[in-house]
């Protein structure tokens, strides 16, 4: 692999050979893009800023939210699977066919979740009792100390229950690998060259296709795509505007690995159910969010997504909080914190110790969930600005690159 750090000159010795496609970017969105044009027989050149990835693609849950999509976007995240799954075997990093579970602890939840149901394929959505919710999370009929009939448990793991659903196709992978490693195969594939700490300037065109000017020299395809993220506006302003595209702050935590609790899905509740387009589809999600409204408002102001995943090491991810901003604040409030992190301990009916915080961030815009735009012929800027770039990134680049050949 290329190493601009040490090597000042590569992108200059670069520049009179152009490539197929530059990737600007190395986040999820920009390394799937690249994995689909090696896998189609193309040169590939990844360009990006930083030394190592450190945005929205390792700050996340590790959840690929395929079953709560609804349209166009379901269609890109069922995609998406199968190329995670692919990509996961021809890298190396872990994927696992985990699914989810959806926590429900009252009937307005059940009611979203029986709908949903209804309109799925059989098997896809698997409605549960609360027996069954805890099978699905790993929890023995032993670890439940005392079970009552309407769900509720006594000191026991996962209390509180009247039911579940299981979503089948949803897959886990680890936040804090699978950019490095998938990075690290692809600068090994042939007609690759990675370039890190090397930010793009500027594009121009001409006959002879594409020139990006960078902070190491001048780099020429016949195609750019420039997947920056939440960053859209350090280079192409005034679509940033015209898309209107926000920065979304989240409040995240990590916990120790808790003692006796192993569960392989992503786990959801009612604010997930309030935020995923399958389940504001259906007609129960309004008398769902009034019941939140009413018995939980400190969830909506602080625009909550409860949800959490354990990591292969055990320990697991809890979150999180929403605000959006054009530039995010960077300090965290305590009190978001605590009251995502009580909400998740009373869930799983163990304490937690928390042992890392920090503030995720992803582009948000009111105006569409992706945004894919021809900026200059040769230059197409796309970035998925609903905060399910995980969970569309493969299928989303599938389609982009298609169009090239």
């Amino acid at each position: 692999m290329n190493n601009p750090s040490t090597s000042p000159t590569t992108a200059n010795r670069t520049a009179n050979q152009a490539t197929d496609v530059i990737i600007v970017g190395a986040g999820i969105v920009g390394l799937a893009h690249a994995a689909h044009a090696v896998a189609n027989g193309l040169t590939v050149t990844i360009i990006e800023r930083d030394h190592h990835a450190a945005g929205a693609s390792v700050r996340n849950f590790g959840h690929c939210c395929i079953t709560a999509q609804s349209g166009e976007l379901y269609e890109l995240a069922q995609t998406s699977r199968k190329y995670w799954l692919e990509f996961a075997e021809h890298a190396g990093f872990w994927a696992a066919e985990s699914g989810a579970v959806v926590l429900a602890r009252t009937e307005a939840e059940m009611d979203v979740l029986r709908e949903l149901s209804e309109v799925r394929e059989p098997g896809q959505v698997e409605l549960l009792s609360p027996a069954g919710t805890r099978e699905r999370l790993g929890t023995s009929a032993f670890a439940v100390e005392e079970a009552h009939d309407d769900g509720g448990t006594s000191g026991a793991q996962w209390p509180g229950l009247v039911g579940g659903a299981f979503l089948r196709d949803d897959l886990r992978v680890d936040p804090r690998t699978t950019v490095a490693t998938l990075a690290e195969w692809l600068s090994r594939q042939p007609g690759v060259d990675l370039h890190w700490n090397t930010a793009a300037l500027g594009f121009s065109g001409s006959s002879e296709g594409v020139t990006v000017q960078t902070s190491r020299g001048g780099l020429r395809a016949k195609q750019v795509f420039v997947c920056v993220g939440h960053d859209v506006d350090y280079l192409f302003p005034d679509l940033a505007e015209e898309h209107r595209i926000q920065r979304c702050a989240l409040q995240m935590s990590l916990a120790a690995k808790p003692s006796g609790v192993e569960f392989a899905p992503a786990v959801l509740t009612a604010t997930s159910m309030l935020r995923y387009p399958a389940f504001t589809d259906m007609p129960a999600a309004a008398a769902l969010r009034s019941q939140v409204l009413e018995n939980q408002p400190e969830l909506l102001e602080i625009g909550a997504n409860v949800m959490f995943t354990q990591r292969p090491d055990g320990t697991v991810i809890l979150g999180d909080s929403h605000h959006y901003h054009r530039t995010a604040d960077p300090f965290l409030d305590e009190g978001v914190t605590s009251t995502l992190n009580a909400e998740i301990t009373g869930r799983i009916g163990e304490p937690l110790e928390i042992i890392q915080r920090w503030q995720g961030i992803y582009a948000s815009s009111d105006v569409a969930p992706i945004l894919v735009r021809e900026v200059q012929p040769g230059v197409t800027v796309v970035s998925v600005t609903s905060g399910v770039g995980m969970t569309l990134s493969f299928g989303l680049a599938h389609r982009n690159v298609s169009r090239l050949y």
